[in-house]
C-alpha cells in the first residue's frame, strides 16, 4: 500500500477508455488487497449494455458508483444506482448491468478464522 492518494477521476477515465477498446467491454484495476485476502478493492469499468453475469457473493461486499449508471439484481430485487451511490451487496447470487458507460468500486471483505 502506498501513502499517495489514488486519483479516482483519472483512473475512471483510463479504465472507461480501456473498456471501450476491449472486446469484453470491460476493464478492471485492483486498488487495494490486504494480506490473506481479508479486504479487496477493485475499480471496474463497463461499457453500456455490458454485464457481470449472476455470481455468488464471496463475503461482505459494497458497490460504489464513480460514474454512469448500473443496475444490480439479486433474485427478484433490483437497484438502479448512479454516480455517488453506495450499496451493500446482498448475500445472494447477483448480477451487474451497465445502463450507461460506468465505473464502480467493488469492496469485498472476507471473514477468516485466525
Amino acid at each position: 500500500m502506498t501513502d499517495e492518494p489514488t486519483p479516482l477521476r483519472t483512473l475512471t477515465d483510463e479504465l472507461i477508455a480501456k473498456a471501450a477498446g476491449a472486446s469484453s467491454g470491460r476493464a478492471t484495476q485492483a486498488l487495494h488487497a490486504a494480506p490473506r485476502g481479508i479486504l479487496t478493492q477493485v475499480v471496474l469499468a463497463l461499457m453500456a449494455g455490458q454485464a457481470l453475469s449472476e455470481h455468488e457473493n464471496p463475503g461482505e461486499a459494497f458497490l460504489q458508483v464513480l460514474r454512469g449508471r448500473v443496475r444490480l439484481t439479486a433474485g427478484d430485487d433490483e437497484w438502479d444506482l448512479g454516480e455517488g451511490d453506495l450499496l451493500a451487496i446482498p448475500q445472494s447470487r447477483h448480477a451487474l448491468l451497465a445502463l450507461e458507460d460506468a465505473a464502480v468500486v467493488l469492496t469485498m471483505a472476507r471473514v477468516t478464522s485466525l
